[in-house]
């Protein structure tokens, strides 16, 4: 099982979503609960965020590899589906 590493800021809603997102994904299927999620707020971290290419935010990696970059606009339906798909790889 892979490390999710995210950024997010304080404040947006994007990232508000996204962490909604996990935990109803969890309380969907238990197994996403055992996917170890790294959250670390841009601003406060910026020696984690360098080597991570991104704009928006909440921006979600496995390593280096971007697998998930909000955009705007995006419904909440949206970034559900898209933090699953990268939950999904984390567990392959």
């Amino acid at each position: 099982m892979k490390t999710i590493t995210a950024f997010y800021l304080n404040g947006c809603p994007y990232c508000r979503n996204a962490r909604a997102a996990i935990q109803e994904l969890i309380e969907e299927n238990p197994v996403y609960g055992t996917v170890p999620v790294e959250w670390y707020e841009e601003t406060e971290n910026p020696d984690v965020v360098k080597g991570h290419s991104y704009y928006y935010v909440p921006s979600m990696f496995i390593g280096t590899e971007r697998f998930y970059e909000a955009q705007p606009g995006q419904s909440y339906d949206e970034i559900k589906g898209h933090v699953k798909a990268v939950l999904d790889q984390a567990i392959r």
